[in-house]
């Protein structure tokens, strides 16, 4: 066995360099929390080539004193705890004294600080050694550059991942960083371009403005709770506005950033299921509780706490969402808004007949002809007289006597009906369509109209009945219009008298303008136009109304979509603008009416609509003949 000896202090410092700086976004948090700790009202980062090739954090704050620069880049040195008993009471972002340490093992450092009314200092630092000091000219505050991260350790390079994804990680850490301390003014830059500017006066809604967007935060709540422990405050986005990860939940402890499962999850229920499947918030959670109840000692990164009352504190937060949500939302259950939902629904296929359509009051001396109605019932005595004295019969309740329409087979038949599909799969009569007209194998039939109610279209074929819900209708050729033209890439601009302007939060603008061409697919055509903001000249002609509304939450499907699946993007895309423009019914006439159902027929899927809710239902010849007792 080799012989056991001690690390040398340069060795020792790279080792522990790799638990706290695991990328270019661990040194942009160590330096940020300093200067938070060290009271900086402004803050300023710049970075080049996603941080590896040069990082500066500039701060106001109260600076470090000429005799203890050296104490600073030593291992275990801080300023924020004296003993043991401090660690169950860290007010602090900081307080391993590991951070200028770890940074300097692995990097060229530069620091030029100043206290009030003091001289200030510049010293170099490499590879954890120190390679000088001067006096310098400088404000209060501190100043440092750092150069060419990982040099002496290359191996660590190989587990960073592309550019874009380091600076968005950068990107992320200064956004949670500004949520959790909207008080304090961030610049936030790559290579000279300014990311993100927040204000610093203080106002939760103003900061997530910077950082996310005017738009995003228009459309958030304010929500607040408290306890004998814990005091919560924040903003939420309404039901409709989402992201497809969590990673637009901010859980601030004291200003401290973390990540907690359970509070994520107790944020969760308090939407309950007013979320779509798969879609998740965009919240800023603020929790502020006493010290001694969090240890923040238990990761190197500071992000993972262990939290006393953690249930207590999660069923406040679950209450003061759901709360915010009753008081200030008006939204309905999300499972409604399933999208290629292909379940049969019983509200789509019950055959709604009002409940009081039959009238049985009968006249003293009923006339009995031999074409005498279905509806026409024997002559009551005395006693079924008093029995239907109030005139009218709930047809959803089954009668086990022969004088009524519905019998206690109604259950049995409805049963039956909600277990088939609108038709079978074997038509008899199929009918030649041209070559041009994509239809299913088992295609509609043609459709003679009959007339229309105030929702539906009543048309008939062989005898058998057909309810066509018009607004599904029109929705589902609407969707087919759209995604033709999108899917042939034949998409004609209308050109805008005034450009429109669209503001995004920093992360959104990087996601989107890595898609830009992809975008550009669909006919809308993005040029950049200063800060975080794309500027639009013309839009594409199947775009109606409300241009901009339309071009936004299209953006955002953009969002909440998985990389590569852009043929179900046109899908979603198409189906969000048919919903849009067909919000309703409208009074159609005969011709318009048999040109939907004429149309219907050279749909992909005439059944359905986009979102997978029914078009249309079939009464057969069989089943009419049941609900009006013909068979017996």
């Amino acid at each position: 066995m080799p012989k056991i000896h001690e690390l040398s202090e340069n060795l020792t410092n790279q080792i522990a360099a790799g638990e706290v700086i695991e990328r270019p976004a661990s040194v942009v948090k160590e330096l940020v929390e300093n200067s938070l700790d060290a009271g900086a009202t402004r803050i300023r980062v710049d970075f080049i080539d996603a941080g590896l090739k040069q990082i500066v954090v500039q701060d106001n704050g109260t600076g470090i004193a000429r005799d203890q620069v050296d104490l600073a880049f030593t291992r275990h040195a801080t300023s924020k705890i004296n003993n043991e008993h401090d660690l169950f009471k860290v007010a602090t972002l900081g307080f391993r004294g590991e951070a200028l340490a770890s940074i300097s093992a692995v990097s060229h450092v530069e620091i030029i600080t100043a206290t009030e009314g003091a001289i200030g200092v510049r010293a170099t630092f490499s590879g954890g050694n120190k390679k000088g000091q001067e006096d310098s000219a400088a404000r209060q505050g501190t100043k440092i550059t750092v150069k060419d991260l990982f040099f002496n350790t290359p191996a660590r390079l190989k587990y960073l991942r592309s550019p874009r994804t380091e600076t968005m990680k950068i990107v992320d850490i200064i956004n949670r960083l500004s949520l959790g301390y909207p008080h304090v003014s961030f610049t936030l830059s790559n290579t000279g371009k300014v990311i993100l500017r927040t204000t610093g006066n203080g106002n939760l809604k103003q900061t997530v403005a910077n950082v996310y967007g005017r738009h995003i935060a228009e459309g958030m709540e304010e929500f607040q709770a408290k306890d004998s422990d814990f005091k919560i405050n924040g903003l939420m986005s309404k039901p409709s506005l989402t992201r497809s990860t969590r990673n637009f939940i901010s859980i601030l402890l004291n200003g401290r950033y973390i990540k907690n499962f359970q509070l994520n999850t107790a944020i969760m229920d308090g939407y309950g299921s007013k979320l779509a499947a798969r879609h998740y918030p965009i919240v800023v959670l603020a929790i502020h509780v006493d010290p001694l109840l969090v240890d923040v000692n238990v990761h190197p990164t500071k992000q993972e706490v262990r939290l006393s009352k953690e249930k207590e504190l999660s069923r406040l937060i679950t209450s003061a969402i759901s709360n915010a949500l009753v008081e200030k939302v008006e939204q309905t259950s999300a499972f409604s808004n399933l999208h290629n939902q292909r379940d049969t629904l019983v509200d789509q296929l019950e055959f709604n007949l009002n409940q009081d359509v039959v009238n049985t009051t009968r006249s003293k001396e009923p006339e009995v002809h031999e074409e005498e109605s279905v509806f026409s019932a024997p002559k009551k005595d005395a006693t079924e007289e008093k029995q239907t004295s109030s005139g009218y019969v709930n047809l959803n309740i089954p009668r086990e006597d022969d004088k009524y329409i519905i019998t206690k087979t109604w259950d049995k038949n409805v049963a039956l009906q909600q277990t088939l599909t609108p038709f079978s799969s074997n038509q008899n009569n199929q009918e030649v369509i041209s070559s041009g007209d994509e239809t299913l194998a088992n295609n509609l039939p043609r459709l003679a109209y009959i007339g229309q109610t105030d929702t539906y279209l009543i048309s008939e074929n062989n005898g058998d009945l057909f309810l066509v819900d018009q607004v599904a209708a029109r929705r589902r050729l609407k969707f087919e219009q759209i995604f033709k033209m999108i899917a042939a890439k034949k998409i004609v601009q209308q050109g805008l008298l005034t450009p429109i302007v669209l503001e995004f939060g920093n992360l959104d603008f990087l996601q989107i303008k890595d898609r830009i061409e992809q975008i550009k697919t669909l006919g809308i055509h993005l040029e950049e136009f200063g800060q975080n903001s794309f500027i639009v000249r013309s839009y594409p002609t199947w775009i109606h109304n409300n241009i901009e509304e339309s071009i936004r939450q299209i953006l955002d499907s953009y969002l909440n979509l998985d990389k590569g699946k852009s043929n179900s993007l046109f899908k979603r895309v198409a189906a969000l603008q048919a919903k849009r423009e067909i919000k309703g019914k409208i009074k159609l006439s005969a011709a318009e009416g048999k040109q939907i159902l004429l149309d219907l027929r050279k749909t992909t899927d005439p059944y359905h609509d986009a979102d997978g809710c029914i078009v249309l239902i079939r009464m057969s010849q069989n089943e009419l003949r049941k609900m009006f007792k013909r068979n017996e």
